[in-house]
């Protein structure tokens, strides 16, 4: 079963805050050391019928686990807490070194330095780590449960964007494709 809900300041939204506000978080990585272009960089997605509306629903399932979080309490001072905690972390710091790699990225070239060498879609999969390890800090198998959910419907996000770059940027990102996984390892020896 579940934990028992109820609201309070030491609740899983401290955690989940990255959700709402990472756009900012970009942008202001972006004008510190980028070249304050880094919405041009992403660029728009070229969804194909059902893709936008498998997109839109992962959003609302996100704003579900936001909302949720409001009232899913953390289990303090538990091997649970320490153990997702650093989950949490490690999902945080490949969120933010990924956002940096964009800032940092030459305007018109696709992303492939940094965390980019290790996985074509590290910010959709830092979304996902980081909701692991708010599943595991609040022993919630239903925020668990909806996270996998959420991260299942992000694959047609992923292959949008993997289309979009291969409109735009031809045979790099081709090559770029033929060595890097989607979701994470390592990048194969050319």
């Amino acid at each position: 079963m579940d934990t028992e809900l109820q609201i309070g300041i030491w609740n899983a939204w401290i955690l989940m805050l990255y959700f709402p506000v990472h756009p900012l978080i970009m942008i202001i990585v972006d004008k510190a050391i980028g070249t304050g272009d880094i919405m041009n960089k992403m660029g728009d997605v070229p969804y194909e019928k059902g893709e936008k509306r498998t997109f839109l629903t992962a959003m609302f399932i996100m704003f579900l686990l936001l909302v949720y979080s409001v009232f899913l309490p953390l289990k303090l001072g538990v091997m649970w807490f320490y153990a997702g905690l650093i989950i949490y972390l490690v999902g945080l710091v490949v969120l933010l070194t990924a956002i940096v790699n964009i800032a940092t990225s030459p305007v018109g070239q696709p992303f492939t330095q940094g965390m980019y060498r290790y996985s074509r879609h590290p910010m959709l999969f830092s979304g996902f780590i980081i909701q692991l390890g708010v599943s595991v800090v609040t022993a919630s198998w239903i925020f668990l449960l909806l996270s996998i959910v959420a991260m299942f419907l992000q694959v047609s996000q992923a292959i949008a964007e993997e289309r979009g770059c291969l409109a735009t940027y031809g045979n790099a990102y081709r090559e770029y494709l033929d060595r890097t996984p989607r979701w994470v390892g390592l990048p194969k020896v050319s």
